[in-house]
Protein backbone atom coordinates (compact mmCIF):
# COMPACT_ATOMS: atom_id res chain seq x y z
CA UNK A 1 0.00 0.00 0.00
CA UNK A 2 1.43 3.41 -1.14
CA UNK A 3 1.66 5.83 1.70
CA UNK A 4 -0.27 9.06 1.24
CA UNK A 5 1.73 12.04 0.00
CA UNK A 6 2.82 14.37 2.71
CA UNK A 7 1.11 17.77 2.72
CA UNK A 8 4.47 19.54 2.42
CA UNK A 9 5.45 17.55 -0.65
CA UNK A 10 2.13 18.23 -2.34
CA UNK A 11 2.47 21.93 -1.64
CA UNK A 12 6.01 22.03 -3.08
CA UNK A 13 4.99 20.24 -6.23
CA UNK A 14 2.02 22.54 -6.65
CA UNK A 15 4.24 25.59 -6.20
CA UNK A 16 6.76 24.31 -8.73
CA UNK A 17 4.03 23.59 -11.25
CA UNK A 18 2.66 27.08 -10.74
CA UNK A 19 6.11 28.62 -11.26
CA UNK A 20 6.57 26.68 -14.48
CA UNK A 21 3.14 27.74 -15.77
CA UNK A 22 3.81 31.43 -15.04
CA UNK A 23 7.21 31.21 -16.64
CA UNK A 24 5.78 29.45 -19.67
CA UNK A 25 3.17 32.13 -20.26
CA UNK A 26 5.73 34.94 -20.21
CA UNK A 27 8.51 33.11 -22.03
CA UNK A 28 6.28 31.98 -24.88
CA UNK A 29 4.78 35.46 -25.14
CA UNK A 30 8.27 36.84 -25.83
CA UNK A 31 9.55 33.88 -27.85
CA UNK A 32 12.08 35.14 -30.43
CA UNK A 33 11.25 32.21 -32.72
CA UNK A 34 7.74 33.49 -33.33
CA UNK A 35 8.41 35.57 -36.45
CA UNK A 36 4.92 36.97 -36.69
CA UNK A 37 4.59 38.06 -33.10
CA UNK A 38 4.89 41.53 -31.68
CA UNK A 39 7.63 40.19 -29.42
CA UNK A 40 9.97 39.55 -32.31
CA UNK A 41 10.24 43.23 -33.28
CA UNK A 42 9.95 44.79 -29.85
CA UNK A 43 12.32 45.04 -26.91
CA UNK A 44 10.80 43.66 -23.72
CA UNK A 45 12.88 45.92 -21.49
CA UNK A 46 12.03 49.00 -23.56
CA UNK A 47 8.34 48.22 -24.09
CA UNK A 48 7.40 47.22 -20.55
CA UNK A 49 10.04 47.48 -17.81
CA UNK A 50 7.70 46.06 -15.18
CA UNK A 51 6.95 43.02 -17.30
CA UNK A 52 10.69 42.69 -17.91
CA UNK A 53 11.19 42.44 -14.17
CA UNK A 54 8.45 39.81 -13.98
CA UNK A 55 10.14 37.95 -16.82
CA UNK A 56 13.44 37.81 -14.95
CA UNK A 57 11.70 36.69 -11.76
CA UNK A 58 9.86 33.97 -13.65
CA UNK A 59 13.15 32.71 -15.11
CA UNK A 60 14.64 32.55 -11.61
CA UNK A 61 11.54 30.68 -10.40
CA UNK A 62 11.84 28.32 -13.39
CA UNK A 63 15.46 27.66 -12.44
CA UNK A 64 14.40 26.90 -8.85
CA UNK A 65 11.64 24.58 -10.12
CA UNK A 66 14.12 22.71 -12.31
CA UNK A 67 16.49 22.22 -9.39
CA UNK A 68 13.60 20.92 -7.27
CA UNK A 69 12.49 18.53 -10.02
CA UNK A 70 16.01 17.16 -10.44
CA UNK A 71 16.15 16.50 -6.72
CA UNK A 72 12.78 14.76 -6.66
CA UNK A 73 12.77 12.92 -10.00
CA UNK A 74 15.63 13.41 -12.43
CA UNK A 75 13.76 11.59 -15.22
CA UNK A 76 10.59 13.64 -15.03
CA UNK A 77 9.20 14.90 -18.35
CA UNK A 78 8.65 18.23 -16.65
CA UNK A 79 12.41 18.68 -16.52
CA UNK A 80 12.66 18.43 -20.30
CA UNK A 81 9.81 20.89 -20.77
CA UNK A 82 11.36 23.29 -18.25
CA UNK A 83 14.73 22.98 -19.98
CA UNK A 84 13.16 23.88 -23.32
CA UNK A 85 11.50 26.90 -21.72
CA UNK A 86 14.83 27.92 -20.21
CA UNK A 87 16.53 27.80 -23.60
CA UNK A 88 13.78 29.99 -25.09
CA UNK A 89 14.18 32.42 -22.20
CA UNK A 90 17.95 32.59 -22.64
CA UNK A 91 17.59 33.32 -26.36
CA UNK A 92 15.22 36.12 -25.48
CA UNK A 93 17.55 37.56 -22.85
CA UNK A 94 20.51 37.17 -25.18
CA UNK A 95 18.66 39.22 -27.77
CA UNK A 96 17.65 41.83 -25.18
CA UNK A 97 21.25 42.06 -23.94
CA UNK A 98 22.53 42.60 -27.48
CA UNK A 99 19.85 45.22 -28.23
CA UNK A 100 20.53 47.20 -25.07
CA UNK A 101 24.29 47.22 -25.75
CA UNK A 102 23.84 48.14 -29.41
CA UNK A 103 21.11 50.76 -29.06
CA UNK A 104 22.91 52.43 -26.12
CA UNK A 105 26.40 52.67 -27.61
CA UNK A 106 26.24 56.45 -27.24
CA UNK A 107 24.51 56.38 -23.86
CA UNK A 108 26.98 53.85 -22.46
CA UNK A 109 29.96 56.01 -23.35
CA UNK A 110 32.63 56.02 -20.63
CA UNK A 111 31.79 59.54 -19.44
CA UNK A 112 28.14 58.69 -18.80
CA UNK A 113 29.18 55.49 -17.08
CA UNK A 114 31.52 57.47 -14.83
CA UNK A 115 28.69 59.88 -13.94
CA UNK A 116 26.44 56.96 -13.09
CA UNK A 117 29.19 55.49 -10.94
CA UNK A 118 29.62 58.73 -9.00
CA UNK A 119 25.88 58.96 -8.38
CA UNK A 120 25.79 55.36 -7.22
CA UNK A 121 28.76 55.93 -4.95
CA UNK A 122 27.07 58.95 -3.41
CA UNK A 123 24.06 56.79 -2.55
CA UNK A 124 26.15 54.28 -0.59
CA UNK A 125 29.37 54.09 1.38
CA UNK A 126 32.05 52.37 -0.66
CA UNK A 127 35.54 51.11 -0.01
CA UNK A 128 36.45 50.75 -3.67
CA UNK A 129 35.94 52.58 -6.93
CA UNK A 130 34.85 49.30 -8.42
CA UNK A 131 32.40 48.02 -5.80
CA UNK A 132 29.28 46.38 -7.18
CA UNK A 133 25.82 47.64 -6.22
CA UNK A 134 23.14 45.44 -4.76
CA UNK A 135 19.93 44.33 -6.44
CA UNK A 136 17.59 46.61 -4.52
CA UNK A 137 19.62 49.60 -5.62
CA UNK A 138 19.36 48.41 -9.22
CA UNK A 139 15.60 48.25 -8.90
CA UNK A 140 15.52 51.78 -7.53
CA UNK A 141 17.55 53.11 -10.43
CA UNK A 142 15.59 51.06 -12.97
CA UNK A 143 12.14 52.07 -11.85
CA UNK A 144 12.81 55.69 -11.08
CA UNK A 145 12.74 56.12 -7.32
CA UNK A 146 16.25 57.60 -7.39
CA UNK A 147 16.30 59.23 -10.83
CA UNK A 148 16.04 62.80 -9.60
CA UNK A 149 15.41 65.81 -11.77
CA UNK A 150 19.05 66.91 -11.68
CA UNK A 151 20.03 64.12 -14.07
CA UNK A 152 20.28 64.77 -17.78
CA UNK A 153 18.27 62.61 -20.14
CA UNK A 154 21.45 60.86 -21.30
CA UNK A 155 22.53 60.07 -17.75
CA UNK A 156 19.07 58.76 -16.99
CA UNK A 157 19.08 56.49 -20.05
CA UNK A 158 22.61 55.36 -19.25
CA UNK A 159 21.71 54.38 -15.71
CA UNK A 160 18.64 52.45 -16.84
CA UNK A 161 20.63 50.61 -19.51
CA UNK A 162 23.31 49.65 -16.98
CA UNK A 163 20.69 48.37 -14.55
CA UNK A 164 19.03 46.30 -17.30
CA UNK A 165 22.32 44.83 -18.49
CA UNK A 166 23.27 43.82 -14.95
CA UNK A 167 19.87 42.26 -14.33
CA UNK A 168 20.08 40.20 -17.54
CA UNK A 169 23.71 39.19 -16.87
CA UNK A 170 22.86 38.11 -13.31
CA UNK A 171 19.96 36.04 -14.60
CA UNK A 172 21.87 34.38 -17.44
CA UNK A 173 24.94 33.63 -15.29
CA UNK A 174 22.86 32.11 -12.49
CA UNK A 175 21.04 30.02 -15.09
CA UNK A 176 24.29 28.68 -16.48
CA UNK A 177 24.28 30.75 -19.70
CA UNK A 178 26.97 33.26 -18.82
CA UNK A 179 29.14 32.27 -21.79
CA UNK A 180 26.59 33.51 -24.35
CA UNK A 181 26.14 36.77 -22.47
CA UNK A 182 29.87 37.39 -22.15
CA UNK A 183 30.55 36.73 -25.85
CA UNK A 184 28.12 39.46 -26.95
CA UNK A 185 29.44 41.91 -24.36
CA UNK A 186 33.09 41.44 -25.33
CA UNK A 187 32.49 41.92 -29.06
CA UNK A 188 30.48 45.11 -28.71
CA UNK A 189 32.45 46.79 -25.93
CA UNK A 190 35.87 45.97 -27.45
CA UNK A 191 34.80 47.63 -30.68
CA UNK A 192 33.79 50.72 -28.68
CA UNK A 193 37.15 50.90 -26.89
CA UNK A 194 39.09 50.48 -30.13
CA UNK A 195 36.94 53.03 -31.92
CA UNK A 196 37.29 55.55 -29.08
CA UNK A 197 41.09 55.32 -29.13
CA UNK A 198 41.07 55.72 -32.90
CA UNK A 199 39.03 58.92 -32.58
CA UNK A 200 41.49 60.15 -29.92
CA UNK A 201 44.22 59.81 -32.55
CA UNK A 202 46.01 56.87 -30.95
CA UNK A 203 47.80 54.79 -33.56
CA UNK A 204 48.32 51.08 -33.10
CA UNK A 205 51.80 49.57 -33.00
CA UNK A 206 54.11 52.36 -34.24
CA UNK A 207 57.47 50.63 -34.51
CA UNK A 208 60.84 52.07 -33.55
CA UNK A 209 62.01 51.94 -37.16
CA UNK A 210 58.93 53.90 -38.25
CA UNK A 211 59.53 56.61 -35.63
CA UNK A 212 63.21 56.93 -36.46
CA UNK A 213 62.41 57.54 -40.11
CA UNK A 214 60.17 60.49 -39.22
CA UNK A 215 61.26 64.10 -38.85
CA UNK A 216 61.26 65.22 -35.22
CA UNK A 217 58.42 67.65 -35.99
CA UNK A 218 56.26 64.70 -37.03
CA UNK A 219 57.24 62.68 -33.95
CA UNK A 220 56.52 65.69 -31.76
CA UNK A 221 53.07 66.00 -33.32
CA UNK A 222 52.38 62.36 -32.50
CA UNK A 223 53.58 62.92 -28.94
CA UNK A 224 51.22 65.89 -28.54
CA UNK A 225 48.34 63.78 -29.83
CA UNK A 226 49.26 60.99 -27.42
CA UNK A 227 49.50 63.38 -24.47
CA UNK A 228 46.03 64.72 -25.20
CA UNK A 229 44.67 61.21 -25.63
CA UNK A 230 46.19 59.37 -22.68
CA UNK A 231 44.45 61.39 -19.98
CA UNK A 232 41.06 60.84 -21.61
CA UNK A 233 41.86 57.19 -22.24
CA UNK A 234 42.76 56.47 -18.62
CA UNK A 235 40.44 58.78 -16.69
CA UNK A 236 37.40 58.31 -18.91
CA UNK A 237 37.64 55.45 -21.40
CA UNK A 238 39.33 52.67 -19.42
CA UNK A 239 37.94 53.88 -16.10
CA UNK A 240 34.40 53.94 -17.46
CA UNK A 241 34.88 50.55 -19.10
CA UNK A 242 36.10 49.05 -15.83
CA UNK A 243 33.12 50.55 -13.99
CA UNK A 244 30.67 49.22 -16.55
CA UNK A 245 32.25 45.76 -16.69
CA UNK A 246 32.42 45.40 -12.92
CA UNK A 247 28.84 46.61 -12.64
CA UNK A 248 27.28 44.39 -15.30
CA UNK A 249 29.12 41.25 -14.20
CA UNK A 250 29.08 41.88 -10.46
CA UNK A 251 27.74 38.33 -10.03
CA UNK A 252 31.06 36.76 -11.05
CA UNK A 253 34.57 37.95 -10.24
CA UNK A 254 36.14 35.70 -12.86
CA UNK A 255 33.77 36.83 -15.63
CA UNK A 256 34.19 40.53 -15.00
CA UNK A 257 37.97 40.13 -14.93
CA UNK A 258 38.09 38.16 -18.17
CA UNK A 259 35.70 40.59 -19.85
CA UNK A 260 37.60 43.71 -18.89
CA UNK A 261 40.93 42.11 -19.76
CA UNK A 262 39.83 40.99 -23.22
CA UNK A 263 38.14 44.31 -23.97
CA UNK A 264 40.86 46.68 -22.77
CA UNK A 265 44.23 44.96 -22.48
CA UNK A 266 45.29 45.03 -26.12
CA UNK A 267 44.35 48.69 -26.55
CA UNK A 268 46.00 49.71 -23.27
CA UNK A 269 49.22 47.88 -24.09
CA UNK A 270 49.37 49.61 -27.46
CA UNK A 271 48.74 52.97 -25.78
CA UNK A 272 51.51 52.58 -23.21
CA UNK A 273 54.04 51.07 -25.60
CA UNK A 274 54.31 54.34 -27.53
CA UNK A 275 56.30 56.28 -24.86
CA UNK A 276 58.78 53.42 -24.56
CA UNK A 277 59.27 53.47 -28.32
CA UNK A 278 59.92 57.22 -28.21
CA UNK A 279 62.40 56.69 -25.38
CA UNK A 280 64.38 54.29 -27.56
CA UNK A 281 64.82 56.84 -30.37
CA UNK A 282 68.06 58.72 -30.85
CA UNK A 283 68.59 61.19 -28.02
CA UNK A 284 69.15 64.87 -28.74
CA UNK A 285 68.71 67.90 -26.43
CA UNK A 286 65.65 69.11 -28.37
CA UNK A 287 63.79 65.92 -27.41
CA UNK A 288 64.26 66.43 -23.68
CA UNK A 289 61.06 68.32 -22.95
CA UNK A 290 58.69 66.10 -24.89
CA UNK A 291 60.30 63.11 -23.19
CA UNK A 292 59.64 64.74 -19.83
CA UNK A 293 56.06 65.48 -20.90
CA UNK A 294 55.58 61.76 -21.58
CA UNK A 295 57.19 60.86 -18.25
CA UNK A 296 54.99 63.29 -16.33
CA UNK A 297 51.83 62.07 -18.05
CA UNK A 298 52.41 58.42 -17.15
CA UNK A 299 53.71 59.25 -13.67
CA UNK A 300 50.64 61.37 -12.88
CA UNK A 301 48.28 58.67 -14.16
CA UNK A 302 50.11 55.68 -12.69
CA UNK A 303 47.95 55.34 -9.52
CA UNK A 304 44.82 55.25 -11.69
CA UNK A 305 46.44 52.86 -14.17
CA UNK A 306 47.31 50.50 -11.33
CA UNK A 307 43.80 50.75 -9.90
CA UNK A 308 41.94 50.29 -13.18
CA UNK A 309 44.17 47.45 -14.38
CA UNK A 310 44.45 45.81 -10.95
CA UNK A 311 43.47 42.33 -12.15
CA UNK A 312 46.15 39.68 -12.47
CA UNK A 313 45.18 39.21 -16.12
CA UNK A 314 45.93 42.90 -16.82
CA UNK A 315 49.24 42.98 -14.94
CA UNK A 316 51.04 43.33 -18.29
CA UNK A 317 49.41 46.73 -18.72
CA UNK A 318 50.75 47.88 -15.35
CA UNK A 319 54.15 46.49 -16.23
CA UNK A 320 54.16 48.24 -19.60
CA UNK A 321 53.31 51.61 -18.04
CA UNK A 322 56.08 51.20 -15.46
CA UNK A 323 58.55 49.99 -18.07
CA UNK A 324 57.80 53.05 -20.22
CA UNK A 325 58.50 55.25 -17.18
CA UNK A 326 61.83 53.51 -16.63
CA UNK A 327 62.88 53.86 -20.27
CA UNK A 328 61.82 57.51 -20.38
CA UNK A 329 63.81 58.17 -17.19
CA UNK A 330 66.86 56.50 -18.73
CA UNK A 331 66.45 58.66 -21.84
CA UNK A 332 66.27 61.84 -19.75
CA UNK A 333 69.42 60.90 -17.84
CA UNK A 334 71.24 60.25 -21.11
CA UNK A 335 70.14 63.60 -22.52
CA UNK A 336 71.21 65.39 -19.32
CA UNK A 337 74.69 63.89 -19.64
CA UNK A 338 74.82 64.79 -23.32
CA UNK A 339 73.69 68.32 -22.51
CA UNK A 340 76.44 68.73 -19.91
CA UNK A 341 79.02 67.38 -22.37
CA UNK A 342 77.78 69.74 -25.08
CA UNK A 343 78.35 72.72 -22.75
CA UNK A 344 81.84 71.59 -21.87
CA UNK A 345 82.79 70.92 -25.49
CA UNK A 346 81.18 73.98 -27.06
CA UNK A 347 83.63 74.66 -29.91
CA UNK A 348 82.97 78.34 -30.61
CA UNK A 349 86.12 80.46 -30.43
CA UNK A 350 84.68 83.73 -31.69
CA UNK A 351 84.16 86.48 -29.15
CA UNK A 352 80.78 88.15 -28.75
CA UNK A 353 80.99 91.74 -30.10
CA UNK A 354 81.10 94.29 -27.32
CA UNK A 355 81.33 91.68 -24.56
CA UNK A 356 77.60 90.96 -24.69
CA UNK A 357 75.72 87.84 -23.62
CA UNK A 358 77.10 84.75 -25.32
CA UNK A 359 74.62 82.58 -27.32
CA UNK A 360 75.73 79.60 -25.20
CA UNK A 361 74.66 81.46 -22.06
CA UNK A 362 71.23 82.19 -23.49
CA UNK A 363 70.75 78.65 -24.74
CA UNK A 364 71.91 76.90 -21.58
CA UNK A 365 69.99 79.12 -19.17
CA UNK A 366 66.78 79.00 -21.21
CA UNK A 367 67.16 75.22 -21.34
CA UNK A 368 67.83 74.84 -17.61
CA UNK A 369 65.02 77.22 -16.63
CA UNK A 370 62.62 75.11 -18.70
CA UNK A 371 63.97 71.99 -17.01
CA UNK A 372 63.12 73.55 -13.65
CA UNK A 373 59.45 73.48 -14.66
CA UNK A 374 59.70 69.66 -14.61
CA UNK A 375 60.99 69.47 -11.06
CA UNK A 376 58.60 66.70 -10.03
CA UNK A 377 59.58 64.37 -12.85
CA UNK A 378 63.28 65.22 -12.51
CA UNK A 379 63.16 64.54 -8.77
CA UNK A 380 62.07 60.97 -9.53
CA UNK A 381 64.55 60.56 -12.36
CA UNK A 382 67.69 61.78 -10.54
CA UNK A 383 66.76 60.50 -7.07
CA UNK A 384 68.96 57.41 -7.42
CA UNK A 385 71.41 58.98 -9.84
CA UNK A 386 74.08 60.74 -7.78
CA UNK A 387 76.33 63.33 -9.37
CA UNK A 388 79.74 61.69 -9.70
CA UNK A 389 82.39 64.40 -9.55
CA UNK A 390 86.17 64.14 -9.40
CA UNK A 391 86.14 66.86 -6.76
CA UNK A 392 83.18 68.09 -4.69
CA UNK A 393 81.48 71.33 -5.61
CA UNK A 394 82.95 74.25 -3.67
CA UNK A 395 80.84 75.15 -0.65
CA UNK A 396 81.27 78.84 -1.44
CA UNK A 397 79.48 78.24 -4.75
CA UNK A 398 76.25 77.16 -3.07
CA UNK A 399 76.02 79.65 -0.27
CA UNK A 400 74.54 77.34 2.35
CA UNK A 401 75.33 73.77 1.25
CA UNK A 402 72.70 72.38 3.61
CA UNK A 403 70.02 73.91 1.38
CA UNK A 404 70.94 71.46 -1.39
CA UNK A 405 72.07 68.38 0.52
CA UNK A 406 68.68 66.69 0.47
CA UNK A 407 67.72 67.73 -3.03
CA UNK A 408 69.46 65.91 -5.90
CA UNK A 409 67.65 68.10 -8.42
CA UNK A 410 69.08 71.25 -6.84
CA UNK A 411 72.60 69.82 -6.95
CA UNK A 412 72.11 68.84 -10.58
CA UNK A 413 70.93 72.34 -11.55
CA UNK A 414 73.73 73.98 -9.59
CA UNK A 415 76.26 71.75 -11.31
CA UNK A 416 74.97 72.54 -14.81
CA UNK A 417 75.14 76.27 -14.10
CA UNK A 418 78.66 75.87 -12.74
CA UNK A 419 79.71 73.98 -15.88
CA UNK A 420 78.42 76.92 -17.92
CA UNK A 421 80.19 79.51 -15.75
CA UNK A 422 83.48 77.62 -16.05
CA UNK A 423 83.06 77.55 -19.81
CA UNK A 424 82.39 81.30 -19.81
CA UNK A 425 85.60 81.88 -17.85
CA UNK A 426 87.43 80.25 -20.74
CA UNK A 427 85.61 82.32 -23.32
CA UNK A 428 86.43 85.53 -21.42
CA UNK A 429 90.11 84.79 -21.94
CA UNK A 430 89.59 85.08 -25.72
CA UNK A 431 89.24 88.87 -25.35
CA UNK A 432 92.51 90.74 -25.81
CA UNK A 433 91.29 93.64 -23.67
CA UNK A 434 91.15 92.66 -20.00
CA UNK A 435 88.51 95.27 -19.20
CA UNK A 436 86.29 93.88 -21.93
CA UNK A 437 86.75 90.34 -20.63
CA UNK A 438 85.50 91.46 -17.22
CA UNK A 439 82.57 93.27 -18.81
CA UNK A 440 81.76 90.03 -20.71
CA UNK A 441 81.79 88.07 -17.45
CA UNK A 442 79.59 90.66 -15.72
CA UNK A 443 77.08 90.63 -18.59
CA UNK A 444 76.85 86.86 -18.77
CA UNK A 445 76.68 86.26 -15.04
CA UNK A 446 74.02 88.97 -14.79
CA UNK A 447 72.01 87.10 -17.42
CA UNK A 448 72.44 83.85 -15.48
CA UNK A 449 71.32 85.43 -12.20
CA UNK A 450 68.35 87.14 -13.86
CA UNK A 451 67.23 83.81 -15.35
CA UNK A 452 67.51 82.13 -11.97
CA UNK A 453 65.55 84.91 -10.28
CA UNK A 454 62.72 84.85 -12.84
CA UNK A 455 62.26 81.08 -13.04
CA UNK A 456 61.72 78.07 -10.81
CA UNK A 457 65.49 77.73 -10.63
CA UNK A 458 65.39 80.18 -7.71
CA UNK A 459 63.45 77.59 -5.69
CA UNK A 460 66.23 75.05 -6.18
CA UNK A 461 69.33 77.23 -5.98
CA UNK A 462 68.08 79.44 -3.16
CA UNK A 463 68.50 83.04 -2.06
CA UNK A 464 72.08 82.54 -0.87
CA UNK A 465 73.13 81.35 -4.31
CA UNK A 466 71.47 84.37 -5.94
CA UNK A 467 72.99 86.83 -3.46
CA UNK A 468 76.49 85.40 -3.83
CA UNK A 469 76.37 85.56 -7.61
CA UNK A 470 74.91 89.06 -7.63
CA UNK A 471 77.93 90.07 -5.54
CA UNK A 472 80.14 88.33 -8.10
CA UNK A 473 78.54 90.43 -10.87
CA UNK A 474 79.44 93.58 -8.91
CA UNK A 475 83.00 92.32 -8.55
CA UNK A 476 83.29 91.74 -12.29
CA UNK A 477 81.84 95.21 -12.96
CA UNK A 478 84.28 96.76 -10.47
CA UNK A 479 87.18 94.99 -12.19
CA UNK A 480 85.98 96.32 -15.53
CA UNK A 481 85.87 99.88 -14.15
CA UNK A 482 89.34 99.54 -12.67
CA UNK A 483 90.88 98.14 -15.85
CA UNK A 484 88.88 100.24 -18.29
CA UNK A 485 89.25 103.65 -16.65
CA UNK A 486 92.38 103.44 -14.52
CA UNK A 487 94.54 105.26 -17.13
CA UNK A 488 92.02 108.11 -17.29
CA UNK A 489 91.87 108.47 -13.51
CA UNK A 490 95.67 108.21 -13.27
CA UNK A 491 96.02 111.23 -15.58
CA UNK A 492 94.70 113.44 -12.79
CA UNK A 493 96.68 114.38 -9.68
CA UNK A 494 96.27 112.02 -6.76
CA UNK A 495 94.79 114.98 -4.91
CA UNK A 496 92.73 116.90 -7.50
CA UNK A 497 92.45 119.95 -5.21
CA UNK A 498 96.21 120.26 -4.61
CA UNK A 499 97.99 123.45 -5.67
CA UNK A 500 99.87 122.97 -8.97
CA UNK A 501 101.43 125.32 -11.52
CA UNK A 502 99.55 126.36 -14.67
CA UNK A 503 101.97 124.32 -16.79
CA UNK A 504 101.28 121.23 -14.71
CA UNK A 505 97.54 121.85 -14.98
CA UNK A 506 97.74 122.18 -18.77
CA UNK A 507 99.72 118.94 -18.92
CA UNK A 508 97.08 117.17 -16.80
CA UNK A 509 94.29 118.49 -19.04
CA UNK A 510 96.10 117.20 -22.15
CA UNK A 511 96.74 113.77 -20.61
CA UNK A 512 93.18 113.51 -19.30
CA UNK A 513 91.64 114.50 -22.64
CA UNK A 514 93.76 112.02 -24.58
CA UNK A 515 93.14 109.20 -22.07
CA UNK A 516 89.39 109.83 -21.93
CA UNK A 517 89.10 110.04 -25.71
CA UNK A 518 91.01 106.77 -26.10
CA UNK A 519 88.86 104.98 -23.49
CA UNK A 520 85.64 106.33 -24.93
CA UNK A 521 86.53 105.37 -28.52
CA UNK A 522 87.50 101.87 -27.43
CA UNK A 523 84.38 101.32 -25.34
CA UNK A 524 81.87 102.93 -27.68
CA UNK A 525 81.07 99.53 -29.22
CA UNK A 526 80.86 97.69 -25.89
CA UNK A 527 77.47 96.64 -24.59
CA UNK A 528 75.66 96.03 -21.33
CA UNK A 529 72.26 94.56 -22.29
CA UNK A 530 70.80 94.57 -18.79
CA UNK A 531 69.40 98.08 -18.11
CA UNK A 532 69.91 97.90 -14.35
CA UNK A 533 73.52 96.78 -14.62
CA UNK A 534 74.16 99.35 -17.36
CA UNK A 535 72.91 102.19 -15.18
CA UNK A 536 74.82 100.95 -12.14
CA UNK A 537 78.11 100.84 -14.08
CA UNK A 538 77.56 104.30 -15.59
CA UNK A 539 76.72 105.83 -12.21
CA UNK A 540 79.75 104.22 -10.60
CA UNK A 541 82.16 105.34 -13.36
CA UNK A 542 80.76 108.87 -13.40
CA UNK A 543 80.95 109.10 -9.62
CA UNK A 544 84.61 108.05 -9.52
CA UNK A 545 85.80 109.78 -12.67
CA UNK A 546 83.48 112.76 -12.75
CA UNK A 547 84.00 113.65 -9.09
CA UNK A 548 87.76 113.71 -9.35
CA UNK A 549 87.70 115.65 -12.63
CA UNK A 550 85.20 118.20 -11.32
CA UNK A 551 87.36 118.95 -8.31
CA UNK A 552 90.42 119.35 -10.54
CA UNK A 553 88.50 121.49 -13.01
CA UNK A 554 87.14 123.83 -10.32
CA UNK A 555 90.63 124.26 -8.89
CA UNK A 556 92.44 124.79 -12.23
CA UNK A 557 89.90 126.23 -14.65
CA UNK A 558 91.50 129.63 -15.06
CA UNK A 559 94.18 130.19 -17.70
CA UNK A 560 94.04 126.73 -19.27
CA UNK A 561 92.17 127.85 -22.39
CA UNK A 562 92.14 125.53 -25.36
CA UNK A 563 93.79 122.74 -23.42
CA UNK A 564 90.46 121.98 -21.70
CA UNK A 565 88.68 119.55 -24.04
CA UNK A 566 85.88 118.64 -21.62
CA UNK A 567 83.81 120.46 -19.08
CA UNK A 568 82.69 118.27 -16.11
CA UNK A 569 79.13 118.07 -17.42
CA UNK A 570 80.41 116.76 -20.76
CA UNK A 571 81.72 113.60 -19.13
CA UNK A 572 78.26 112.55 -18.00
CA UNK A 573 76.87 113.15 -21.48
CA UNK A 574 79.56 111.02 -23.09
CA UNK A 575 79.23 108.26 -20.50
CA UNK A 576 75.48 108.16 -20.99
CA UNK A 577 76.05 107.07 -24.61
CA UNK A 578 78.13 104.05 -23.64
CA UNK A 579 77.11 100.36 -23.51
CA UNK A 580 74.53 100.47 -26.26
CA UNK A 581 76.94 99.03 -28.81
CA UNK A 582 76.61 102.01 -31.16
CA UNK A 583 80.12 101.40 -32.43
CA UNK A 584 81.17 105.04 -32.87
CA UNK A 585 84.78 105.15 -34.08
CA UNK A 586 85.18 108.87 -34.66
CA UNK A 587 87.18 111.10 -32.35
CA UNK A 588 85.55 112.73 -29.39
CA UNK A 589 84.57 116.29 -30.32
CA UNK A 590 86.19 119.06 -28.38
CA UNK A 591 83.88 121.42 -26.65
CA UNK A 592 84.27 124.49 -24.58
CA UNK A 593 83.47 124.30 -20.95
CA UNK A 594 80.24 126.19 -21.59
CA UNK A 595 78.71 123.76 -24.13
CA UNK A 596 77.62 120.15 -23.64
CA UNK A 597 78.22 117.51 -26.37
CA UNK A 598 74.61 116.34 -26.77
CA UNK A 599 72.74 118.87 -24.78
CA UNK A 600 71.35 116.02 -22.64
Amino acid sequence: MVPPASPSRTFSESLMDQNIEIAESLITKWDVNNVSSFANVTSLFHADPHEAKQYLNSVRDLQAAMQHLVTENSSSEKIVAAQNLMQLAMKRLEKEFYQILSVNRANLDPESVSVRSSISSAARSSTSDFEESDESEEDEFRFGTELDDSLSDMDRVSMIAMADLKAIADCMISSGYGKECVKIYKIIRKSIVDESLYHLGVERQISLSQLQKMDWEMVELKIKTWLNAVKVAVKTLFYGERILCDHVFAASDSIRESCFSEISKEAALSLFEFPETVAKCKKTPEKMFRTLDLYEAISDLLPEIQSIFSYESTSTVRSQAINSLIKLGDAVRTMLMDFETAIQKDPSKATVPGGGVHPLTRYVMNYISLLADYSGALADIVADWPLNLQTPLPESYFGSPSELDDCPVSVRFAWLVLVLLCKLDGKAELYKDVALSYLFLANNLQYVVAKVRSSNLKIFLGDDWVNKHELKVKQYASNYERMGWSKVIASLPEDPTAEISPDQARDCYKKFGAAFEEAYKKQSSWVVPDPKLRDEIKVSVERKLGGAYRNFYEKNRGGSGSFVKFAPDDLGNYLSDLFYGNGSTGSVSSSSHSHGRRGH
